[in-house]
């Protein structure tokens, strides 16, 4: 490992400013160490349009790479270290079920705008765009469910069921204007379209990010047992019975800020944190002198996320130097569609 550090420091010195490595937060320390910029899915998208380097390389999964590719300009290169770092979110909602669901709802007459979170595909957010949509992240979606209940007469959250149950919970809009879709391959399940659900101002496409998704309600009774006056807070992603439990909920950069303020605080409460497992252990390591803080959940480590290694920086940025790296390729007529997804979201949050 030592000398892929060293190899990789070497790197960084001869490409200069030719070259921006940007980071999510659920990237282990080891790579998040080499990035120049990290960050949640928001405040990643939100830097990439100032970035002037020639190179941009993301580390992350796939669908934030297509994301920075979409947001960079025409003379920069996106380049992911590990293409094969996949979201097993972002699978559960392929484009052509969810044209076919939205082309369907519009022949009933209803007048349903998409959100989609950012965790999805490039296509998908191209079919949410030529529908009038936009995408949201765990941290703006309570704005952008706002925006998109505006637009018409409701909404598609697709397709993190938990996350568009806790912002729903959040805007005060109750169960019965909410509604999970049934689904098969090719669209809305048979019967489906009878179900008086289907009116209802929130529709909710049945998917979840799996790693949030395992972690279980009583992990917080039984965080509160192990650590008496504790706070305990969760990503949005988790269900909505877990986030009930907890004395908060919010995207990375608002446990990474509370993490922050407890911290500060002179006598300071044993923070338990319900995220992927790298981030948890970094604001640890980061507070060690001032506050306890500790995982709700010790297993949620994200798979894909930790595809991505020193050893596949050290080969891309050995790519980018010498010009044999292929940049991602964004397929131009998904480009227009898609990118205004994040136009829009960008627009409504600035």
């Amino acid at each position: 490992m030592e000398q892929l550090v060293d190899e990789i420091a070497a790197l960084r010195r001869r490409l200069g400013d030719a070259v921006c490595i940007m980071g999510h937060h659920y990237q282990n320390d080891a790579v998040v160490a080499f990035c120049d910029v990290t960050g949640d899915s928001l405040e990643l998208a939100r830097r990439v349009p100032d970035i002037r380097a020639r190179h941009i390389i993301f580390c992350g999964v796939h669908f934030m790479g297509e994301s920075a590719a979409l947001l960079a300009s025409p003379q920069q290169s996106v380049h992911v270290p590990a293409p094969d770092a996949d979201c097993e979110m972002a699978r559960m909602a392929p484009a052509a079920q969810a044209r076919a669901v939205l082309e369907r709802l519009r022949a009933l007459g209803r007048n349903v705008t998409p959100l989609a979170y950012v965790n999805t595909t490039l296509a998908l957010k191209a079919v949410v765009g030529e529908f009038g949509g936009a995408v949201c992240t765990s941290a703006n979606a309570p704005a952008m469910l706002r925006w998109a209940l505006e637009q018409g007469d409701g909404v598609l959250f697709l397709p993190d069921r938990n996350l568009g149950r806790n912002t729903a919970r959040r805007l005060g809009i109750p169960e019965e204007d909410q509604h999970t879709l049934a689904l098969d391959d090719r669209g809305l399940a048979a019967g489906e379209e009878a179900n008086p659900g289907l009116r209802r101002r929130l529709l909710l496409w049945p998917g979840c990010c799996p790693i949030h998704d395992a972690i279980p309600a009583d992990a917080v009774s039984r965080a509160r047992a192990a650590h008496p006056g504790c706070i305990v807070a969760a990503h949005p992603e988790c269900a909505p019975a877990l986030i009930d439990a907890c004395d908060g909920n919010g995207s990375t950069s608002y446990l990474i800020k509370e993490a922050e303020r407890l911290a500060a605080e002179a006598t300071p409460p044993v923070f338990v944190v319900g995220t992927e497992i790298n981030l948890v252990n970094r604001l640890a390591a980061r507070f060690a002198d001032r506050c306890r803080i500790v995982p709700l959940a010790p297993e949620a480590l994200c798979p894909d996320m930790a595809k991505i290694t020193l050893r596949h920086l050290r080969d891309t940025l050995t790519a980018v130097e010498n010009g044999s790296a292929a940049p991602l390729r964004v397929d131009p007529a998904l480009a227009a569609p898609a990118r205004a997804t994040l136009d829009r979201m960008l627009r409504a949050c600035s």
